[in-house]
């Protein structure tokens, strides 16, 4: 068995609200990624709701002639209901202390499990190479369930958009970072 997903942070973004779309760079972006992706064999495209994660997969979605499927699982981890000027540092916190919680907000292992839930879920399924799209903090979360060594200076690290590949093989699996910066 080998399974490929290869998990896809969103382009540059106008804001963080669900209907934040792509800016006119995240736009070119989206076209670079589709490029990127174009010599990749994908049978499935699953995507956060939010629309500047669908913009970002658009264009190789419609040049590949697959159907994008949105999964709400796949939604950025909400912190907190409450704004808070120092939401980094509480963000940080909560890469320490898995079970953390602010109010309205989901803890780290809350928000690992549901996204790790769609992997599994993909896992299982017919498909052997598949594109999640989703956004930074969730990513990040995601990819320290199956190496902790990443963390919050990784995710500090991510840009917009991003790729990495995650590769199933038999009972084992690797992590590769495939997105180079280009600009």
């Amino acid at each position: 068995m080998r399974k490929n997903i290869y998990i896809i942070r969103h382009c540059k973004a106008e804001g963080q609200p669900s209907e934040s779309q792509l800016t006119e760079r995240g736009f070119m972006q989206a076209n670079e990624l589709a490029d990127f992706l174009t010599n990749k064999k994908v049978e499935r495209i699953i995507s956060s709701p939010f629309l500047r994660a669908i913009q970002s997969i658009e264009p190789f979605a419609k040049s590949a002639n697959i159907e994008v499927e949105i999964d709400s699982r796949l939604s950025e981890r909400v912190l907190s209901s409450r704004s808070y000027p120092d939401w980094l540092e509480k963000l940080h916190a909560t890469f320490n202390d898995v079970e953390l919680k602010y109010e309205g907000g989901e803890s780290s292992k809350e928000a690992m499990y549901r996204i790790v839930k769609v992997v599994e879920d993909i896992v299982a399924s017919g498909a052997d190479n598949t594109i999640i799209v989703t956004h930074g903090n969730i990513m990040s979360l995601l990819l320290n369930y199956y190496d902790k060594s990443f963390g919050f200076e990784q995710w500090k690290g991510l840009s917009n958009p991003d790729v990495f590949l995650l590769q199933f093989i038999h009972n084992g699996f690797s992590i590769e970072h495939l997105w180079k910066r280009t600009f």
